[in-house]
């Protein structure tokens, strides 16, 4: 795993939430134009939560990942892409066998522009989906960082069984589809 690339100036901020964060920080970590990936909690109530507080469902927060990204080499609305398909926006609360609202999906933004467009891509994917998606767009707030041993976890673990059979699965169908935003290094 490369270290992460500074932000710059000239950087952007997303935070997305899209069911497990280790199935969402694995994948966006090989795409090409994100500078970092950091695993996290927002938008629930309980400040600095742990990590057993957010799975107990009390906390309101989802798990996400803020990606800092450049937006000469990757656009939002190609993120945002990326996103739609490496979950499941239809479930509501839920990604496979994880169920709770810390795994429900949502976008966080930081801008209005960032709002703006993700309303588009959100319409967008409602009339791909019939009109099934409940994802959820907020601006990001009471945001914190997940404990140490939740970063790079993919990278890390790729032989423990969640990591093996579902985030595995989860990087090889952005890398067949979005080869052309795939890292080069």
């Amino acid at each position: 795993m490369n270290a992460p690339v500074l932000a710059s100036a000239t950087s952007e901020r997303i935070t997305l939430g899209g069911g497990c964060f280790w199935c969402l920080e694995a994948v966006f970590e090989r795409v090409r134009g994100v500078l970092n990936v950091e695993s996290g909690y927002c938008n629930g109530e309980l400040p600095q939560p742990s990590y057993e507080q957010v799975c107990s469902g009390n906390t309101g927060h989802a798990e996400v990942v803020r990606i800092d990204f450049d937006p000469a080499v990757l656009s939002l609305r190609e993120l945002l892409e990326v996103f739609f398909s490496i979950h499941d926006p239809t479930t509501l609360n839920r990604q496979g066998a994880d169920i709770g609202t810390q795994y429900r999906s949502g976008i966080y933004f930081h801008s209005a522009a960032q709002e703006a467009l993700a309303r588009e891509v959100l319409a967008e994917a409602q009339v791909a989906h019939q009109g099934r998606v409940v994802t959820e767009l907020l601006p990001e707030r009471n945001y914190w960082p997940a404990e140490a041993y939740h970063q790079h976890y993919y990278a890390r673990n790729p032989d423990q069984g969640y990591c093996a059979f579902v985030v595995a699965a989860k990087v090889d169908k952005f890398l067949a589809t979005f080869a052309r935003l795939t890292r080069s290094e």
